[in-house]
């Protein structure tokens, strides 16, 4: 087996890994099963998560309060072990969970029409990219330079298989300058950008979407659903296709995933959202009912005219991010969103007061912001972690050396924000 997927050893399966991170615990000779698990028990004692650190890490993935409410919901055994349904009528609860998800992330985003939950963010831009080159026959995505890198790399692997450029604008002061991407938009299908961005910044999504319009493109937009509770929202701004990540709305950090992705659209290109569409009817005898809808644009009804080969759905994390906005509602929502903006505005104004670090942009932002470092910012990273801070992503890979991209919710507290000021101070 190694030899035909081409390495030596073992050991090279986990050369990615980081030699700090890695562990090979030798085991003793015949365990029981209760002394193994004591053994690996005490192993895991050394590991320490979120309850004992101070997080400002975000970058698409954040730690927020999780009403009981909602774990209550998903782990009830007919959701949990439940698959995606194809017979309606057996499937009568996990039908009007969806359509509940498909509605409120279509008033979240003040789109027309919303599908059930895409894999993650990153698949479901990619989804939309596809959208646009099917809708408006061109194939050139021109993409904003700020948004979030997985997005991109995923973009690009989609473009390649199915035959259409991406074209990466480049950001000035972290932000996308409207006059720049109306120059590169000749010819393309659709103009992605992030609302608040990768580096947190807030763009002007309204002119950049005129600027597509004006090129006979579709405007694609990746928005975070907390922060839809207090800026525009993409059906208002002018979005033809709004996308996102769902993570954020109840679902913990779980080491990554799985996550869900949410995809909303104009009525104009209902028949070419992939995935699933559930639908309201009523029965023979007038009562309320629920189907899955527009199937033939699916693979499995009719798999040469498919719009995608998306064919399933993240039903459970998107019944936890339903449980999420039903719990919290518009007001629930609106002041998570508050908190976080005034703790990371708070956070921003005391950092920048610390000698030797400044914020890396001067764009608004809502609760993730670069912070400028007086040199690389692993070293700074490195001291907060001594201190059992993790101060944020640093954004080396970006070409930002001395930059970490931090963030900032309402699970920190006045004290950890007092903390992380102290420890740079």
């Amino acid at each position: 087996m190694l030899k035909t997927i081409g390495v030596d050893s073992q050991e090279d399966l986990f050369a990615s890994l980081p030699a700090g991170v890695r562990r090979a615990p030798e085991l003793p000779e015949g365990l029981s099963e209760q002394e193994l698990v004591e053994y690996f028990t005490t192993i895991a004692r050394e590991n320490r998560d979120l309850t004992q650190l101070d997080g400002f890490l975000g970058a698409g993935a954040y730690r927020r309060f999780i009403p009981a409410a909602v774990t209550q919901v998903i782990s009830r055994p007919e959701f949990f072990t439940a698959y995606t349904p194809y017979q309606a009528e057996a499937s009568q609860g996990w039908l009007q969970s969806i359509f509940e998800f498909q509605s409120m992330i279509a008033e979240l985003t003040a789109m027309d029409v919303a599908n059930a939950s895409m894999y993650e963010a990153a698949t479901a831009t990619a989804e939309a990219a596809v959208m646009a080159v099917v809708h408006t026959e061109r194939h050139r995505i021109v993409v904003a330079g700020t948004i979030h890198p997985e997005y991109l790399a995923v973009l690009r692997t989609y473009g390649a298989g199915r035959d259409f450029e991406v074209v990466e604008l480049v950001a000035d002061s972290g932000r996308i300058d409207p006059e720049r991407a109306a120059a590169a938009l000749d010819g393309a299908a659709a103009l992605i950008i992030q609302q608040p961005n990768f580096y947190g910044a807030l763009e002007d999504a309204a002119a950049l979407c005129q600027a597509a319009h004006t090129a006979g493109a579709l405007a694609v937009a990746a928005c975070d659903p907390i922060a839809l509770a207090l800026i525009e929202a993409p059906g208002e701004f002018g979005a033809d296709i709004a996308v996102g990540e769902c993570q954020q709305l109840g679902i913990p950090l779980w080491y990554g995933g799985p996550y869900c992705g949410y995809l909303a659209a104009s009525t104009e290109l209902l028949r070419k959202i992939p995935g699933r569409l559930v639908g309201e009817t009523v029965d023979e005898r007038g009562q309320r009912g629920f189907v899955l809808t527009l199937q033939a644009r699916e693979q499995h009804i009719r798999r040469e005219s498919a719009t995608s080969n998306i064919c399933t759905n993240q039903a459970l994390i998107a019944l936890g991010a339903t449980a999420y906005m039903g719990v919290m509602g518009a007001a629930g929502l609106a002041r998570v969103a508050e908190i976080s903006v005034q703790r990371a505005h708070h956070l921003a104004g005391e950092l920048a007061g610390v000698r030797g670090y400044s914020i890396g942009f001067d764009a608004p932002f809502l609760w993730e912001f670069v912070l400028r470092c007086p040199g690389p910012a692993s070293e700074t990273l490195a001291k907060l972690r001594d201190r059992d801070i993790l101060g944020g992503l640093d954004l080396a890979a970006s070409g930002l050396p001395d930059c970490v991209l931090v963030a900032v919710t309402e699970m920190n507290s006045p004290r950890s924000l007092a903390k992380y000021v102290e420890a740079l101070s």
